[in-house]
């Protein structure tokens, strides 16, 4: 059974904060699917994820675009948007190159065209909307780099 964790986020700059706890713990072969309504604060984590990281250029939404990369060094963001793919048009996308590269970090928004060819080592993020600003975000990492990424963001709250 997969293990849980829960982060509230009060406003905007606290799911940031997150991000950027978050990216100080990357190293390169992480893949996360954040899922969650539109405004629910996945660009926003992205964003503040790619900044702590040093990345120059600022993430907008993929959703236009469905993926965009970032780098700096030996770092390589890749930032997706699945929303209105099918299966078969994420392959397109260069997916499976970017598994294989292990400095790539990857963070995918609306994941569910990958359904059933999710990588067994992953982090996936929900993001919920709650009232006015606040945001609950649960994450569960599956496989041993993922839970372990998702151990260290808990000890850092």
């Amino acid at each position: 059974m997969k293990k849980a964790h829960t982060y509230i986020s009060n406003s905007q700059s606290e799911t940031e904060k997150l991000a950027r706890r978050f990216a100080h713990l990357l190293r390169g072969g992480e893949i996360v699917f954040l899922r969650g309504p539109i405004g629910a604060g996945k660009t926003i984590f992205v964003k503040s994820v790619a900044k702590a990281l040093g990345l120059k250029s600022s993430p907008t939404s993929a959703s236009f675009s469905l993926m965009k990369r970032y780098s700096k060094g030996k770092t390589v963001l890749f930032h997706i948007d699945l929303f209105r793919l099918e299966k078969e048009e994420v392959f397109n996308l260069g997916f499976e190159e970017m598994l294989e590269d292990e400095n790539s970090i990857i963070l995918a928004e609306w994941p569910d065209p990958l359904a059933d060819m999710l990588p067994v080592d992953r982090l996936e993020m929900d993001f919920i909307l709650c009232e006015g600003d606040k945001r609950k975000i649960t994450w569960s990492g599956f496989g041993p780099v993922s839970k372990h990424l998702s151990e260290q963001l808990c000890q850092k709250k």
